[in-house]
């Protein structure tokens, strides 16, 4: 059965206590997100904030080949004709071809927070639907703490759908705000729901009781065809359903389609990109992406697994982009970069010991706490230097940084350029900033075009927390040439020279493109970076 899937990550996945994206965060992820063949992306609330609704100024441009951006909002104010509320309005204005909705489902709402009568919530309801569907918009109508509402009054809760179908739309799903209804009891109540109407029917799910993955299936199992989460679990309090598992379960235990056998593939690589934009350490043990989600260690296990995986493992690690790990032992992440090598053909351009380098130098930066996966410009520019040993564009001979209270930050640095020695000082807002100016500076006169190459976004990740201020940080900074963007990481214990190695990488691979275009090198980095 073809089950939609609806992902929330960039709404009601940064309601999560520790959840920021920044704007041009959520535009990536929005395209990682379509990319990977998910139905609907919500992309936020457009009247609740101006990032949201810049958000959807600048999604227009998106080049989405599959996916539907979606607005959020709620039913129009009480107090407002549905064609002058200023919610409703905003979410028409975003221009997505498709909206979703919430209403009040449960009556101990409509009484304490809205204020009025049944009645009158059954109006907001159907007259908002009515109002977006005559515009032209597919509507996804979440019925808000439904199985609450269900649970304190059936037959309200009930009417609250029939208000929205009758005006039009096209999804009713059924929301589990709260996240405290248990399995079973989300299987009676959609069953039910079932029961009375036809169409499309969703299901959204939160996960305070720990259930949520689960409740999610369940309710497919009972009748839903569309399905609602947010990528590796973000979201309010204990976080959403998480898309991830609930899209591996669907397709690998059930027979279902959602993003497709291929797609799937990808599962793991976008979501540990997008935990890196979060800047929040990804689970190792998260099921089927995490690190640890194919790690043996116990002796017996190993002993097995090598014989035959699936005597400890419920599926093959490579259909959602994973990999077996034995640890203590684990040469699978080389052996993999040497398989997308040989596979794209440029395994012959190295020879023994090129090869040999290139593994040994991946091996040794993951050892270091490098996170290769979500630094695909880094990864690129180790294949061309693999591939070109000889080439030097520029070398550092050294740099300086001097921060003072009065007087900002100053720095210093000099590159072997051609073999000419090229010195720069500049000014700037930060370390890094007087850095890049610095650098630029030095090979502006020889490589002009560099001037393109901007920074986009700058995380900090601390890999050691129990060192405190000595603990060594994972830096990754994002870049763009206005063509495409890509990210370098650098880890240190010192962040402005981890700062700095990214930094530095940026620049030296976007020199190595403009001297030389290989189309086999961007996509065996393309195909390492979705899935390893």
């Amino acid at each position: 059965m073809r089950i939609q899937t609806f992902d929330t990550t960039l709404r009601d996945g940064t309601q999560g206590e520790a959840v920021s994206f920044s704007l041009d965060d959520k535009l990536v992820i929005a395209q990682k997100l379509d990319e990977l063949g998910i139905d609907y992306i919500e992309g936020g609330w457009p009247n609740s904030n101006p990032k949201d609704k810049e958000f959807f100024q600048r999604a227009r441009d998106l080049k989405l080949n599959h996916a539907r951006l979606v607005a959020f909002g709620s039913t129009r104010f009480s107090k407002n004709k549905v064609e002058q509320d200023p919610n409703v309005r905003a979410l028409l204005e975003a221009e997505t071809p498709a909206i979703s909705i919430f209403g009040k489902s449960w009556d101990l709402h409509v009484h304490r927070a809205l204020g009025i009568q049944e009645d009158e919530n059954l109006k907001l309801i159907s007259e908002t639907v009515k109002y977006l569907k005559d515009h032209g918009r597919e509507v996804v109508y979440d019925a808000e703490h439904f199985f609450d509402g269900y649970n304190a009054n059936p037959d309200f809760a009930l009417r609250t759908l029939e208000a929205a179908k009758q005006a039009g739309a096209d999804v009713l799903c059924l929301c589990d705000t709260n996240g405290g209804n248990l399995t079973h009891r989300i299987i009676e109540v959609v069953a039910e729901v079932r029961k009375r109407f036809d169409g499309v029917l969703g299901i959204h799910t939160h996960n305070d009781a720990d259930v949520a993955v689960a409740n999610a299936i369940a309710a497919i199992e009972a009748g839903c065809t569309h399905v609602q989460g947010c990528i590796n679990g973000y979201g309010e309090r204990c976080g959403n359903a998480n898309l991830v598992s609930i899209i591996a379960n669907l397709e690998l235990k059930l027979g279902h389609t959602t993003i497709g056998r291929d797609n799937l593939q990808n599962l793991s690589s976008v979501a540990r990109y997008i935990a890196e934009l979060a800047n929040l350490p990804m689970r190792n043990d998260q099921p089927y992406v995490g690190h640890s989600a194919f790690a043996h260690k116990g002796g017996v296990h190993v002993s097995a697994v090598l014989k035959d995986s699936s005597t400890y493992e419920h599926v093959k690690p490579e259909t959602v982009g994973n990999r077996q790990r034995v640890l203590l032992s684990d040469l699978s992440g080389r052996g993999n970069v040497l398989y997308k090598l040989k596979q794209h053909g440029l395994a012959d351009r190295l020879d023994s010991e090129g090869r040999r380098q290139l593994l040994e130098r991946i091996k040794q930066m993951e050892h270091q706490g490098y996170e290769i996966e979500a630094a695909e410009g880094t990864f690129e520019l180790l294949v061309r230097e693999a591939l070109r040993p000889g080439l030097n564009l520029f070398e550092v001979v050294g740099y300086d940084v001097t921060t003072r209270l009065i007087g900002g930050t100053t720095a210093t640095v000099t590159l072997r350029v051609q073999d000419s020695v090229h010195t720069a000082t500049a000014n700037g807002q930060g370390p890094m900033n007087a850095l890049d100016l610095c650098l630029r500076q030095c090979l502006s006169s020889v490589y002009p075009k560099i001037a393109s190459v901007r920074l986009t976004d700058y995380k900090v990740r601390v890999l050691e927390p129990k060192k405190g201020t000595a603990a060594k940080v994972r830096v990754l900074v994002e870049w763009s040439d206005h063509k495409r963007s890509w990210a370098t990481v650098g880890v240190s214990d010192n962040v402005i020279e981890a700062s700095w190695h990214a930094l530095v990488d940026a620049i030296r691979l976007e020199l190595m493109r403009l001297t030389e275009q290989d189309e086999s090198v961007d996509k065996v980095v393309e195909d390492y970076c979705w899935g390893v």
